[in-house]
């Protein structure tokens, strides 16, 4: 289709609800989308200018545009969904869960069986679930087998063969677990009341099989059948407990569905979770891959439209953090306060739970990912120009103002890239100048990279407030690097992150990843700071102790470190070798004065 073609079929749009389908010049579906009117959503693609790279390319792909008018905006929402689920197309959220889920089955059966299976058959007999966990599955079988005596058994009960006598009992029989209506033990009249209890339970509603056993109890107590009424109090306890763990907020609160989303820049990670009667009866959290900078408002209609539909969920109200579409046949509610705004909150934790899960997951499977999703956060929280694969940090260090020196970490990607630490010992300062010395090394840091035509970093941290910062910024205005790297300081009391010309500090999350590859910047650089001043110093000291020596000169001490690398080994060498570097006469003043306690 021509250009011209295009424009006169975005003239011609109905301003009806409807979807959208966008084509590329191969004839194949790049883009599916929903919209109260048609004209006015599809013509706002060609008119915007989009500050998403991916939409202008979209934009520029496409050649034809076909569209669908439907009765409802929930219509459109259905539709669109199960064309984004059928074509697949590229510029699309991706909708990924092929998996199946367990139901508990009731069976349409003359007494039915209750039991769970991974499929749906239409044959009449009634299914509660999904669940997206088995475990909830067991322990719900588990609790309606201790409370009701049901058959596991897989005969046809029909009441000519029970009247025929075609059956017997078996072991669960006499184990207590079975009242035996295989052989009319039982009537369907029981049979079925049991089941009906059961239904309830599985609804979430537990008020009614509690009430039941207690006038049990009561009654087989003023029968004086104390061993019943001490089974039935047994029962009543077990049910009461459970739901105790269940419900977890009012029971009045039910047939209520919750969704919340926290995201990043490329998932959102939806977290549904369904009340009845105050009990949390499903939980599942959905993630979404962004292919266009969508909106959390666009992923969480999205995906509440996906939820509902993948379980079947007919509730009348959604608890939402925020105003959504969903269509005008279920109540929008947005809890501020009590129960209902704590069980919103609790979805919102399930869904940050589930979204640092993934994250550790990925940072094994994927790590391209993970690397890709830290750096742009990190962009993101410090407001820089572009991501930070190259970070590079500097600390000083001088204890009780001797031996100053200086440290430069350096981060690739957010890992440590040890080959490319490096330390100063700082020349031109005298004395615990920490400002000037932070001036020197950043300049000789810079000077030497620019020398020698070597990669500069996306971001300098220093290590310390406004002085130190304003000190590394004269060494970048020298080098006339101002304003082509990042450069920040963190001060260490109050972790204030300050930035050149500003005098408000910048804080951030204390949990954020941002913030933790920060401080083990910061961490790295002291303790390899730290740890060159150490060493330095001990050297110094074991050279001076050697000096002290009587017929031992410094051109000695020069030969021997050669060899022996460091004073602790020359102190611990044998004669024999000492004698090889420095010849006998020398060797025995050394071996002597390291061995004289042994002499003595």
């Amino acid at each position: 289709m021509s250009k011209t073609a295009l424009e006169i079929q975005l003239k011609t749009l109905p301003t009806s609800p409807g979807v959208y389908q966008y084509y590329d010049a191969e004839g194949n579906i790049i883009y599916v989308g929903k919209a109260k009117n048609l004209k006015k959503r599809v013509t706002s693609y060609f008119t915007k200018n989009h500050e998403n790279g991916k939409t202008r390319v979209l934009v520029r792909k496409i050649v034809d545009v076909k569209h669908i008018v439907v009765e409802t905006e929930k219509d459109a929402l259905l539709l669109e969904n199960n064309l984004i689920k059928k074509y697949k197309p590229r510029y699309n959220v991706l909708l990924k869960d092929d998996k199946s889920y367990p139901w508990i089955c009731v069976k349409k059966e003359r007494f039915p069986r209750v039991f769970s299976t991974r499929r749906v058959i239409k044959d009449g007999s009634e299914y509660f679930g999904p669940y997206t966990s088995m475990k909830t599955v067991k322990t719900l079988l588990d609790l309606i087998r201790g409370l009701y005596s049901l058959r596991n058994c897989n005969h046809q009960l029909s009441q000519k063969k029970v009247a025929e006598g075609k059956f017997k009992v078996c072991l669960e029989y006499h184990l207590g677990n079975c009242k035996g209506a295989c052989e009319g033990l039982e009537t369907e009249q029981s049979y079925h009341e049991n089941v009906r209890a059961i239904r309830e339970i599985l609804k979430g509603n537990f008020k009614e099989s509690l009430g039941q056993f207690k006038q049990q109890m009561k009654d087989l107590a003023e029968a004086m059948h104390f061993e019943e009424a001490q089974k039935i109090k047994e029962k009543i306890e077990v049910l009461e407990n459970y739901q105790a763990k269940s419900t977890i907020i009012n029971p009045k609160i039910s047939n209520v569905d919750v969704f919340s989303i926290v995201s990043d820049e490329s998932y959102g990670y939806i977290n549904f979770l369904q009340i009845s009667y105050g009990s949390i009866i499903r939980s599942h959290t959905l993630e979404i891959k962004k292919k266009l900078e969508e909106t959390d408002k666009e992923l969480l209609e999205l995906a509440i439209i996906e939820i509902r539909a993948r379980f079947n969920s007919n509730s009348k109200e959604i608890y939402v953090p925020f105003k959504v579409d969903v269509g005008d046949d279920v109540k929008i509610s947005l809890p501020q306060l009590g129960d209902k705004k704590h069980i919103l909150d609790l979805s919102i934790r399930n869904a940050k739970y589930y979204r640092m899960e993934r994250f550790k997951q990925v940072k094994i499977t994927d790590p391209d990912r993970h690397v890709k999703r830290i750096m742009a956060q990190m962009q993101k929280d410090l407001r820089l120009s572009e991501e930070p694969r190259h970070i590079e940090c500097f600390d000083n260090s001088n204890i009780q103002g001797t031996n100053p020196v200086a440290a430069c970490v350096v981060f690739k990607n957010g890992k440590p890239s040890k080959k490319e630490y490096r330390h100063f010992n700082i020349k031109t300062v005298i004395g615990p100048d920490d400002f000037a010395s932070m001036e020197e090394v950043v300049y000789r840091r810079y000077k030497r990279l620019l020398e020698e035509e070597k990669p500069l970093p996306q971001l300098i941290i220093i290590d310390g407030g406004k002085g130190q910062l304003s000190s590394a910024l004269k060494s970048l205005d020298a080098l006339e690097l101002r304003g082509k790297i990042a450069i920040i300081g963190i001060a260490k009391r109050l972790e204030e992150l300050f930035y050149p010309n500003d005098p408000i500090p910048l804080y951030l999350d204390k949990k954020s990843e941002t913030l933790k590859i920060i401080q083990q910047l910061r961490n790295e650089a002291h303790r390899f700071g730290i740890e060159h001043h150490r060493n330095k110093r001990s050297k110094q000291a074991l050279n001076t102790e050697m000096e002290t020596i009587p017929g031992i000169g410094e051109k000695t001490i020069v030969d021997l470190l050669k060899v022996f690398k460091s004073a602790k080994r020359i102190a611990n060498a044998k004669l024999d070798e000492l004698e090889n570097v420095v010849g006998v006469s020398r060797a025995e003043k050394i071996y002597s004065y390291y061995h004289k306690n042994e002499t003595d």
